[in-house]
């Protein structure tokens, strides 16, 4: 039998011909990010490939992820934090504000070293921005262990809003480049890893407790104003900007010129599967998000991972973009059951097997157009061969 092939001859063509085009304005960026990476990536040595950093970045999120689930499976241990000893031991903030600031910094230099030992390639573009895509509902999950569901934090559906946000603006920007053919890297991504890492930094060093405060005159807690923060930056730092790129680009005609329904096409698949996400939250009688926050959010992140990662690979070798991800009809068929049969009992069990199918056909997935995009351009991806080191 003859082995599954993810990347269609067309596509590979398309890999040949990329060239990368990005356009990064944010002065955090420029004055700040990239003269420290600039500095830093002169300390990993020649022979480390540029992947494996970015997949050390991704891990250590992972692992962030995976204590703060030990620790905080239902985010209520930040409620709790005056018992003795605290449900979330101090370190684990320190640890986190660790690894948060060396996954931004693995992530920011991965590029710098693809150039610095001339192996750079349409697979390392591709295999920062997928792991990026799974990462997007990492940070919004990490700052929610901060404050918690308590009376100064939020409760789970208004975090998940935040968690559909930020997948959302990341799939903006390659939706973006899919239209512009420029990737305009976004403002808001260096300022939230480096206000993450300081927010986990201030509580280790005072304790969630000095997060459970009202803001003056407004009379709102701190949860509600790092909401209204992240939004801010949502709809004034990103989709003004996006509307505005595409504009120009159809206006000087220096876009891809798509029809408005080619245009739009990349969008389909994640509208279809948030609103469906949010129809099984809203009619649930298993209560299904605010019983298990942190598994509905998982899948989420998983399911959306394919969608952005397919869209990248349409845009990076210039290949029509699929219209609808078959995790959306699987998807369809679970809230029709949850409509038709309403067991309540049988709902975590269907997030569970929904999940497990996500994150593990969606590795999969991964690892295959890895190991394809290899055997064509004739590359290792965590190895770097002499000649190519420069």
């Amino acid at each position: 039998m003859a082995p599954k092939v993810y990347l269609s001859k067309e596509v590979l063509r398309g890999f040949d011909q990329y060239k990368y085009s990005s356009v990064d304005t944010s002065p955090v960026s420029n004055y700040i990010t990239h003269p420290f990476w600039n500095w830093a990536v002169k300390f990993v040595p020649l022979w480390v490939a540029p992947n494996v950093l970015t997949l050390t970045g991704f891990i250590l999120l992972l692992v962030n992820f995976a204590v703060m689930t030990y620790y905080d499976v239902d985010f209520t241990a930040a409620t709790a934090e005056q018992s003795v000893p605290p449900k979330i031991p101090n370190w684990v903030w320190l640890f986190g504000a660790f690894n948060n600031f060396l996954a931004h910094t693995l992530d920011g230099i991965d590029g710098k070293q693809a150039r610095r030992t001339g192996s750079s390639s349409p697979l390392g573009e591709l295999f920062d921005h997928g792991l990026d895509s799974w990462a997007s509902v990492l940070l919004p999950v990490a700052l929610y262990s901060i404050f918690g569901r308590g009376a100064y934090g939020q409760n789970v559906l208004r975090v998940y809003y935040i968690v559909l946000g930020v997948q959302f603006f990341f799939l903006l920007s390659h939706w973006e480049k899919y239209n512009t053919g420029v990737l305009f890297l976004p403002w808001g991504y260096d300022i939230s890893q480096i206000g993450m890492t300081g927010l986990y930094v201030i509580t280790y060093f005072y304790g969630v407790q000095f997060w459970m405060f009202r803001v003056p005159y407004l009379d709102i807690t701190s949860g509600q104003m790092f909401e209204i923060l992240v939004h801010l930056g949502f709809f004034v730092l990103t989709f003004p900007i996006t509307c505005i790129n595409i504009y120009r680009a159809y206006r000087d005609r220096t876009g891809k010129m798509r029809s408005f329904s080619e245009a739009v096409r990349p969008l389909v698949s994640t509208v279809l599967l948030f609103s469906l996400f949010l129809l099984w939250i809203r009619y649930s009688q298993y209560d299904i998000l605010e019983k298990h926050p942190r598994l509905f959010y998982w899948t989420t992140g998983a399911a959306f991972s394919n969608i952005a990662c397919r869209l990248i690979i349409a845009q990076m070798s210039n290949t029509r973009c699929e219209l609808l991800n078959n995790r959306v009809i699987i998807l369809t068929m679970i809230v029709g059951l949850v409509f038709i049969v309403p067991q309540p009992q049988y709902e975590l069990y269907l997030l569970w097997s929904y999940c497990l199918y996500s994150s593990i056909t969606h590795f999969i997935y991964g690892v295959f157009v890895v190991r394809e995009m290899c055997a064509h351009f004739r590359i290792n991806a965590f190895t770097i061969t002499p000649k190519k080191i420069k």
